[in-house]
C-alpha cells in the first residue's frame, strides 16, 4: 500500500561520497573546482569536502577501482554530479587545466558541458 505523502519522512541530503583510487586527489580537486573547505579528518583512505550548510561531498578508495566509461554502460557512471557555472568556457578550461578530461560526446549542446574528474566520473556544468 502507498503511504500519503504527509506519511513519509522529511530527508536532508547531508553526503554523497563517490568511490576512486585516491581520495586525497580527487579530493584536491573537486576542491579547487568548488572551494569547499577540506574536512578534518580527512585521510589517505577517506577524504571529504564540505559546505557552510553542512553538505558532506567524500571520496573513499576502493581497490580495484575502475572508472565509469562514459558515456557507455559497460561501466556505468555511478553517480552524477551537476555545478551551475557563471562562464561555461572559462569552467571548462579550469577544470581541464586541473585534471578534467573532455570527452569526445558531449549532448548539451550550447546549453551545458560534460567533463570527466580525474578519477572518470562524468558531472555537468550548467550556466548559472
Amino acid at each position: 500500500m502507498i503511504k500519503p505523502a504527509g506519511a513519509t519522512p522529511r530527508m536532508k541530503l547531508t553526503a554523497i561520497t563517490l568511490d576512486c583510487a585516491d581520495p586525497e586527489a580527487l579530493a584536491a580537486f573537486y576542491q579547487r573546482a568548488t572551494g569547499l573547505g577540506l574536512h578534518e579528518e580527512s585521510d589517505a583512505d577517506f577524504a571529504g569536502l564540505t559546505r557552510e550548510d553542512g553538505l558532506f561531498l567524500g571520496f573513499q578508495r576502493v581497490d580495484g577501482y575502475v572508472a565509469p566509461r562514459w558515456p557507455g554502460q559497460a561501466v556505468p557512471q555511478q553517480v552524477h554530479l551537476d555545478f551551475e557555472v557563471e562562464d561555461l568556457d572559462e569552467a571548462e578550461a579550469l577544470l581541464l587545466e586541473w585534471g578534467a578530461v573532455k570527452p569526445a560526446h558531449q549532448p548539451g549542446g550550447e546549453g551545458w558541458r560534460v567533463p570527466l574528474d580525474p578519477a572518470g566520473h562524468p558531472f555537468c556544468l550548467t550556466r548559472a
